[in-house]
């Protein structure tokens, strides 16, 4: 079973998610996802089908009181990330910002 942020996994059969990517590139000081309130939890968890209201909120749930949720909301926005719960929101929400900050 494999968690969120937990050791990278052997050998993957498809890319890991972006942030595990991002992972290796930073240093120490910056891992800002190792304080993060999901780290140990299944990946599954964050990634559910984004018409699941139940599952979507148990995601939105752990972020709530998560003490870098305004850093992966950042980082889910400077990546642009797509799919995903990030930083408390939702896909569809994370577009919406997205189109705001154009729109400004």
């Amino acid at each position: 079973m494999e968690t969120l942020l937990d050791t990278a996994p052997a050998a993957p059969t498809a890319p890991p998610p972006s942030l595990l990517n991002a992972v290796a590139a930073q240093p120490a000081a910056s891992q800002w996802y190792m304080r993060g309130a999901c780290r140990g939890l299944e990946l599954a968890v964050f990634y559910p089908d984004p018409d699941n209201e139940v599952a979507s909120a148990r995601a939105l749930e752990v972020c709530s009181g998560c003490a870098v949720r305004e850093t992966c909301l950042d980082h889910a926005l400077t990546s642009r990330e797509t799919t995903g719960i990030w930083g408390g929101t939702t896909e569809r929400e994370r577009r919406r910002i997205l189109r705001r900050r154009r729109s400004a």
